[in-house]
């Protein structure tokens, strides 16, 4: 029943979920990592080819070198800085801020769908070199949308070193 009623999330066009549907302006297109969640937990409600083309938009327009945009960037609400005042900055959290801890649902959505653990680990191992910049020994919490995807916002996170600790323990147990 629920995999029937997320057929109705499918966006044929875009070839992933739409972000949201039934709104009085009509179904909202806009590529966001929200859509992983629909592969990544153990009990996901895509599958075949659908979940690969889940993983590979968000891969090719939300995958960072420190986590997954919140926005991808050829939207038109894209906001690739997180900078400024505190109203600046709130707004561009989710217009396209990289957020570190989505590496977590990125990594278990891929491993679940392509089975592939070494590539999995690939993707963790990418994260290692933050462990030695900002607040030694942690991670943070978000990065620019933008290139160089410099870090913003808390230097240490919880929730993001909760995800890799998390997606390494999935991995270990498989």
């Amino acid at each position: 029943a629920v995999r029937t009623a997320f057929g109705r999330f499918w966006n044929a066009a875009r070839g992933c979920l739409y972000d949201v549907i039934d709104t009085p302006e009509g179904n909202d297109a806009a590529i966001r990592p929200n859509q992983l969640f629909a592969v990544s937990l153990y009990h996901n409600v895509l599958d075949g080819e659908r979940a690969q083309a889940v993983v590979a938009v968000c891969a090719r327009k939300l995958l960072t070198s420190a986590g997954l945009r919140s926005l991808a960037p050829d939207d038109p609400h894209y906001i690739g800085v997180h900078t400024g005042n505190p109203e600046s900055r709130d707004s561009a959290y989710h217009q396209g801020t990289v957020w570190a801890w989505l590496i977590g649902p990125f990594i278990s959505a891929h491993y679940r769908v392509y089975g592939d653990k070494a590539a999995a680990l690939r993707y963790l191992e990418a994260f290692r070199h933050h462990l030695d910049a900002g607040c030694v020994g942690t991670l943070g919490e978000c990065a620019h949308g933008d290139p160089p995807h410099r870090p913003t916002a808390a230097v240490a996170q919880a929730w993001s070193v909760a995800e890799i600790l998390r997606t390494y323990f999935l991995l270990d147990r498989t």
